[in-house]
């Protein structure tokens, strides 16, 4: 791997607020960042990704690999958590298996976010299509985790046909899939009918993006180095599984990034939703529909591990493979 390419994003300003708020932390001074501000954050960078994205979606259209990359996107977010139940269930019952499994076959946004700042560093396009790919990622591992719940533990529940509204509803309508899609489509109509509202939105969705995401890491710093003593009581399978999966995960993103053609921005994007796991949607769901599993279990591995190692050192890994394996062009 060209070291250069993880230079270049551990020094990125996003990556070291990510570090200061790590440190924050474990050097225990009384940093925080007041609790109505991360939510605020999140929000935006949500609402502008799917805005840019939805331009840029109308701008490119849906032909050529659009449809074909979506719909391989949503295979992947049905395939990884039955996977990857069935290795935890070595390590752990069903409900704490499924969850996280559940985790794991859905998408971080934070990380997407941060994938594309990183290509804008090295110069290198990618397509608004593929934040359709990402609104689209998230709901269908919440409803096979639980598909998997009602499935093996059909004998140790007694409400194995209830809740599906519930479900369906968090899956489909939670915040962050809800504004994703609704910005995306907000993006598409305005670029279509209303060139100049895009320019009147640029100073919101291009300008402060960036340094809205610096202070997002930073509070996810902090997150991530508060949840270290839950990963210590996991035990070195979990934080195994929490390490490798995303480089098992990529690795099929990368084959099929390949397959399809995409281009090395685009490939990049794919192969971070495809190693990314969810830490807001997934645990929100089941928190609601399997009160049976651990929290700390499916939010530490994946906020405490896999985010911060994909952000740090898999996003430039990804992309020394696919400049492997994928010309530039």
């Amino acid at each position: 791997m060209d070291t250069s390419l993880v230079l270049q994003n551990l020094l990125s300003p996003a990556i070291l607020f990510f570090f200061l708020g790590v440190f924050a932390v474990l050097l225990g001074t009384d940093l925080e960042i007041p609790a109505p501000l991360p939510k605020l954050f999140s929000l935006y960078l949500l609402l502008s990704i799917g805005f840019k994205g939805g331009v840029e979606l109308q701008h490119s259209g849906l032909g050529g690999n659009v449809v074909l990359t979506i719909s391989a996107a949503v295979v992947m977010s049905v395939l990884v958590p039955i996977y990857c139940f069935f290795l935890l269930r070595s390590k752990f019952d069903v409900f704490n298996s499924a969850a996280i499994a559940a985790a794991y076959g859905s998408i971080s946004a934070v990380t997407f976010i941060t994938a594309e700042s990183f290509l804008k560093v090295l110069n290198i396009q990618s397509d608004g299509f593929m934040v359709a790919a990402l609104a689209l990622m998230e709901s269908p591992a919440i409803i096979v985790g639980l598909l998997l719940v009602k499935l093996a533990a059909r004998d140790r529940r007694s409400d194995v046909n209830a809740g599906w509204g519930a479900l369906l509803h968090e899956a489909f309508l939670n915040s962050s899939v809800y504004l994703l899609i609704g910005s995306l489509i907000i993006g598409f109509l305005v670029a279509f009918f209303n060139p100049s509202g895009v320019e009147k939105m640029e100073p919101f969705t291009g300008r402060l993006f960036y340094g809205v995401l610096c202070f997002f890491l930073l509070d996810m710093g902090i997150i991530a180095a508060q949840r270290l003593g839950d990963l210590r009581r996991a035990g070195a399978f979990l934080t195994g599984f929490a390490l490798l999966m995303p480089l098992l995960n990529a690795g099929i993103g990368l084959g099929i990034a390949v397959f399809l053609g995409l281009s090395q921005g685009n490939a990049l994007l794919f192969m971070v939703l495809c190693a990314s796991a969810s830490y807001i949607a997934v645990p929100a769901a089941m928190r609601m529909t399997v009160p049976e599993a651990n929290p700390s279990l499916y939010i530490s591995s994946s906020l405490g591990i896999t985010f911060p190692f994909n952000i740090i050192f898999g996003i430039p890994l990804y992309m020394a493979l696919i400049q492997r394996f994928i010309p530039a062009g």
